[in-house]
């Protein structure tokens, strides 16, 4: 039973008992402050009277005392109360020397218990408890010697460089950096924001990272291991020869894994058929796979400039990529128009291809020649695109020119090359829709449960033509829609769409031809629910990649305009927000927002100069020549 002025701890620090009433006890704090708690709140240790907190301290006795007081009780081996243990080491039971034995007590090194039983710790306890203390303390001085060297270098980086060894104290603020974690406790002792970005920037500022660390990819939970499981070959089947058609993998020269090529002809009643071959993993792949599975868990394949982590095995590439060896196998779309690009069939089957391996520069050389069999087919295949265009524009298709740009790292140097608006990229993303808007087609007359793509749009107003317009238009684009049900894709000008010509690098084709291929099969396909559930999951994933795609592209660009300060840049006006203007720069496919000194329109060129750069933030700053 607890008393007035009895001497208590609570939540471990002492109190004095100043009233009890209607079961409440009123407790002075050291502080001044005064509560009222239950009894079982409380632990008593001394009755007192106490009339204050004078002598109320912490343990002081000396080393030898206690060890010999915990000795005594190792041998008697028997457990003590509180009021005990305070007689044998400090030689009387006080309010002083009881909140002093609760002290030992707590602090755990040689006693354990409770203020009823105390125990005396073994010797091998002993000895665990101050190795422990002893690294932890020895950890403290270094963690506190390098928070010093860090310090310097912080305030004089040019003077102050980090031993490598303290890389080992930066792993929290690696871990905030690449946003594996929200919380840095090196951030914090320095007064720093616990964010990815600034934590970025004490890593640079450091030099514990260079600026050719990209951090996005983790950012976004994206695996940047290589799959190493890879899909078996084709299995042996029947497959149609196509070989006598000429077929053109018509790509950049920085591609490499061609999944898709075209081919034309003209049937016997004079209408154009169109041929769109496409890599043919589903060939072996099958639902539930570990090659379905991986590339569902990731979505697509993600494209830095720094490397290329593939959805699929690299070293699936030699087994279903086209035009690697001289024959391919391949799922082929025969897609017959009529005069007005309309589709009035499509025939889906596994054949056999020859495919040509032909770049966009090369392609507009042959176009323009047209001398030849497979220049003429070529010529064909770009006129065909062009029919397809202008059908789309008739019916509402939202068309948008912006630059775009390739960039690359090899060894650290960035290179970025503006992507050339060759007329064969218009003649392949004419075929790519034609063979989507196909096959969305054929999936809904057989009734089946596909990965069909929607996408709802929103201009208002006049657009102006020239970049200016073409931005407009983006911002008036809502996010594509995925669903098991044909819906308008107005973007496109199409009433039903799916994507199937890239299998090898988006999950979504992939899914779309499992589809397929089970239905040639005569197999199960897979339910709605079971293919809305696959949709759903990778496209997250799927987006996740596109993000990280785009912040890793604007950090090397970043990386690229470092030691460009001063440098002059042509840039075309877009829009005007308040006092600033949405500026282009063509060349580097990069959005600023800049004062300009003079009056402009929209699409008019503008020249600016380069003043700084934020790798971590990603942003450039440019002012108006």
């Amino acid at each position: 039973m607890v008393n007035e002025n009895a001497l208590v701890v609570y939540k471990n620090k002492p109190a004095i008992v100043k009233e009890l009433s209607d079961g409440k006890i009123s407790i002075l704090l050291q502080d001044g402050g005064q509560v009222k708690v239950r009894e079982k709140d409380i632990e008593l240790i001394h009755r007192g009277p106490v009339k204050d907190f004078s002598g109320i301290q912490g343990s002081s006795v000396s080393e030898k005392a206690l060890r010999e007081a915990w000795e005594l009780l190792t041998d008697e081996g028997a457990p003590v109360p509180l009021k005990d243990l305070a007689a044998l080491v400090f030689g009387e039971y006080t309010p002083s020397s009881a909140y002093a034995a609760y002290c030992l007590l707590q602090d755990g090194l040689y006693f354990s218990g409770n203020i009823d039983a105390i125990l005396p710790r073994s010797k091998d306890e002993v000895n665990a408890v101050e190795a422990k203390r002893t690294e932890k303390q020895r950890e403290t001085g270094e963690r506190t010697q390098f928070l010093e060297r860090l310090k310097a270098c912080i305030k004089k980086p040019a003077e102050n460089i980090m031993p490598a060894d303290d890389a080992r104290f930066m792993q929290d603020v690696e871990a905030l950096a690449y946003g594996k974690s929200e919380k840095s406790r090196t951030m914090r002792d320095l007064g720093f924001s616990e964010t990815p970005e600034e934590a970025h920037s004490l890593l640079l500022k450091t030099g514990f990272w260079t600026a050719e660390v990209n951090p996005h990819p983790c950012r976004f939970g994206l695996p940047l291991n290589h799959v190493n499981i890879c899909p078996d070959a084709p299995p042996p089947e029947e497959r149609r020869d196509l070989c006598h058609l000429a077929a053109f993998a018509i790509d950049s020269p920085w591609s490499h894994d061609p999944d898709d090529a075209v081919s034309i002809e003209t049937d016997e009643a004079g209408k154009s058929v169109l041929y769109v071959h496409i890599a043919d993993p589903a060939s072996s792949i099958s639902a539930n796979s570990h090659a379905e599975r991986e590339a569902r868990d990731r979505g697509a394949t993600l494209y830095l400039p720094e490397d290329t982590i593939r959805m699929l095995a690299d070293d699936a590439l030699p087994l279903f990529a086209l035009g690697l060896s001289e024959k391919s196998p391949a799922l082929t779309f025969k897609i017959t128009l009529d005069t007005d690009g309309e589709i009035k069939d499509v025939d889906i089957f596994p054949s056999i291809v020859k495919v040509r391996r032909i770049s966009y520069e090369d392609a507009d050389k042959e176009i323009e020649r047209a001398d030849n069999t497979d220049a003429a087919a070529l010529r064909a295949l770009y006129e065909l695109a062009q029919r397809n265009f202008k059908r789309r524009s008739i019916l509402g298709a939202v068309n948008i020119e912006l630059p775009d740009v390739h960039i690359s790292v090899k060894d650290g140097d960035v290179k970025i090359e503006p992507f050339v608006q060759y007329r064969s990229v218009s003649l392949v993303r004419e075929c790519m829709i034609i063979a989507g808007e196909g096959a969305g087609t054929w999936a809904a007359g057989k009734g089946l449960a596909f990965p069909y793509i929607g996408q709802e749009v929103e201009i208002q107003g006049k657009i102006p033509g020239g970049l200016a317009g073409s931005w407009q238009m983006r911002r008036g684009m809502r996010q594509r829609v995925l669903s098991t049900r044909p819906a308008r894709h107005y973007g496109l000008g199409i009433d039903t769409y799916s994507q199937v010509t890239s299998p090898l690098r988006r999950y979504t084709d992939l899914l779309s031809h499992l589809q397929i291929r089970a239905f040639l099969r005569g197999e199960k396909t897979l339910s709605t629910d079971e293919v809305s559930a696959r949709l759903g999951f990778s496209e997250a994933a799927a987006v996740a990649a596109v993000q990280a795609e785009r912040a890793s592209n604007n950090h090397w660009t970043m990386v690229y305009l470092c030691g460009k300060k001063d440098s002059v840049w042509d840039g075309v006006a877009i829009d005007k927000k308040g006092n600033r203007w949405v500026v282009i720069i063509p060349s580097l496919a990069l959005e600023t927002q800049v004062s300009l000194q003079k009056d402009v329109s929209p699409n008019d060129d503008v020249q600016l100069i380069l003043k700084s750069v934020n790798i971590p933030k990603g942003e450039a700053v440019f002012l108006n020549r």
